[in-house]
């Protein structure tokens, strides 16, 4: 029995031995995994701060140094595919301005807006736009569209039409300086901006005819003379107006769409102005009394000495020049070959300011001006270009200091870095960038509402369309019946203003969206100028009207004068008994 009882628990004491045994093997490794695993986490651990800390090195060193300047540009380079180098992120929005790729020849030109709407033939009845009138494209394609378009290919047009279509300011300068018996090699062109021998070669060639001004700007040098094949392809020979080289101007190099000199300084890539016809036109601005409330820069000139023109590169926020550098060209000019391309805005930004300028306005030889005589009725009319700047300087987003730039290349993130889009689009396609950064409700909403201010300009734009065309009806219908130009001179004044007032809303481009209650203020006035020349022209074919003396006539009744409250030549008077009525 106890021989037994020692020998259980001799067995019991060796099981209890190998469990401590198991349990302390299981306990170191245990702690081993533990510690692996502490030493892992903290090499992870260690791993991601390093990461943290790197990351936020490069994007302080993004931040400080925002390019990396691989390549040398200077002031004749026109040609934009150096600047990529140095700005890839710019340079690659710039591109997708063509869209996925570029399409040239005459297959793939835009629907053309006569088809669309017929009613636009006979607003342009006499002028090059009645033969060809089409949807805008992308920036990449401006040079391209322009050169193909039977505007240019079968009427004759100035060189002036180059101002914003082409990257002309090297080439003006050129011709500056050439005038000024300055050097003008490219040596001499890349060294500096002459914003005064810009303006004496824009001066000089605005008048001369498209295909020698297209040959001057393909001739002069770009920056790139060991490459001539263009980022965007230029037209066929059988596409676009062949060129003769002008004497003086060596070449073949290219003529490029407007690119990143046109409003970049290559030195330090601020923005500038650099079309000589917004510098001229801004200046005649501020020399006026006219309110600009949204250019406080203008303000701030006109409360100086004046001793010197507003210069935009000069007096202008960077806000502002954010809208500048658009309204080089997104704007209403002269553009013709019979002065020198002319941005109407002496006396102001609004539509009836700069209807008032061109009624004001004189060719050199003297004579009125007017852009074209009409070509059914024989009035003479002012064309309206594309008067984006103009409109949106009416409008709230203006007086709520949104740029243009804010909305159409919106700001996005890249890294570090604070990029503005290049891609330059309407802002329905970025709504969280271009308009959920203020308007904090949701993208449907916006839609919406953006869709309201279209649809009604683009109603009130047909209905001022059909009083436009039974305007024409009948006023030729008068002239059919004998009236001459003489007895039409106060209808042609109606219909100009009518013209004026609906090719405004229609040519520009934001379907009255810049500034909603201003377009349909001119639609509404431009329905009432044509119907009003209608009814004249209608009086002057059609017989007397009868008079109406003998016509039984029912008094007015109701809330009318009595001898309690008597209306009198200087209005209402007193009884005695209390205030009058109104």
């Amino acid at each position: 029995m106890t021989e037994t009882s020692t020998r259980t628990d001799r067995l019991a004491a060796s099981r209890l031995s190998r469990r401590r045994r198991a349990i302390a093997r299981r306990a170191a490794v245990g702690g081993a995994r533990l510690w692996l695993l502490v030493l892992l986490a903290s090499a992870v651990g260690a791993a991601g701060v390093a990461w943290v800390l790197i990351t936020m090195f490069e994007r302080k060193q993004e931040e400080r140094n925002p390019f990396v300047r691989l390549v040398e540009v200077s002031e004749i380079s026109t040609d934009p595919e150096p600047w990529g180098v140095n700005w890839p992120h710019q340079f690659d929005g710039y591109r997708r301005t063509a869209g996925d790729r570029f399409y040239g020849g005459s297959s793939a030109m835009p629907e053309s807006k006569l088809e669309k709407q017929p009613w636009l033939r006979r607003l342009y009845a006499g002028y090059a736009f009645s033969l060809d009138y089409r949807e805008a494209r992308g920036h990449a394609y401006m040079l391209y569209d322009q050169r193909v378009t039977e505007r240019v290919t079968r009427r004759s047009q100035s060189g002036a039409c180059l101002h914003c279509h082409a990257s002309v300011a090297v080439a003006y300068r050129r011709v500056g300086l050439q005038a000024e018996n300055r050097p003008a090699d490219a040596e001499a062109l890349a060294a500096a901006f002459d914003m005064p021998a810009v303006i004496r070669g824009f001066r000089e060639v605005s008048t001369r005819p498209y295909s020698e001004v297209l040959a001057l700007v393909a001739h002069t040098p770009d920056g790139t003379p060991e490459e001539q094949e263009p980022l965007f392809p230029a037209p066929s020979p059988v596409e676009h107006l062949t060129v003769e080289v002008p004497e003086g101007h060596e070449g073949p190099n290219e003529a490029h769409p407007v690119s990143c000199i046109d409003c970049h300084d290559p030195k330090t890539m601020a923005i500038r102005v650099t079309r000589p016809g917004f510098v001229l036109g801004i200046a005649a601005l501020a020399e006026s009394d006219a309110p600009v409330p949204h250019l406080p820069s203008v303000e701030r000139w006109r409360a100086g000495d004046r001793g010197a023109p507003y210069d935009p590169n000069g007096e202008a926020s960077r806000r502002e020049m954010r809208s500048y550098v658009c309204g080089q060209c997104h704007v209403e000019y002269y553009c013709a070959d019979e002065m020198v391309l002319t941005f109407p805005w002496g006396n102001g930004l609004a539509a009836q300011d700069e209807e008032r300028f061109w009624e004001e306005q004189r060719f050199p030889d003297g004579s009125a001006f007017f852009d074209y005589r009409h070509g059914e009725t024989g009035a003479p009319v002012f064309k309206v270009q594309h008067p984006e700047l103009e409109l949106w300087s009416q409008g709230v987003h203006a007086r709520s200091a949104v740029a243009c730039a804010d909305c159409h290349m919106p700001y996005e993130r890249v890294g570090a870095l604070k990029v503005s889009r290049h891609d330059v689009r309407s802002p329905l396609e970025t709504v969280d960038l271009s308009c959920q950064t203020c308007h904090k409700v949701d993208e449907a909403s916006l839609r919406e509402r953006v869709a309201s201010i279209q649809g009604t300009t683009t109603r009130l734009t047909e209905t001022a369309a059909g009083a436009m065309t039974e305007m024409l009806d009948a006023i030729l219908e008068a002239k059919a019946g004998g009236a001459d130009d003489e007895a039409l001179t106060e209808i042609f004044d109606l219909q100009r203003r009518a013209m004026w007032r609906l090719d405004y809303i229609s040519s520009e481009n934001s379907k009255g969206f810049h500034a909603g209650q201003e377009a349909a203020r001119l639609l509404a006035e431009s329905i009432d100028y044509s119907r009003r020349a209608q009814a004249a022209a209608l009086r002057l074919r059609a017989p007397a009207a009868p008079g109406t003396e003998s016509l039984p006539v029912e008094p007015v009744q109701g809330v009318t004068p009595t001898q309690r409250a008597p209306i009198s030549a200087d209005g209402p008077v007193s009884s005695g008994e209390g205030e009058p009525r109104p």
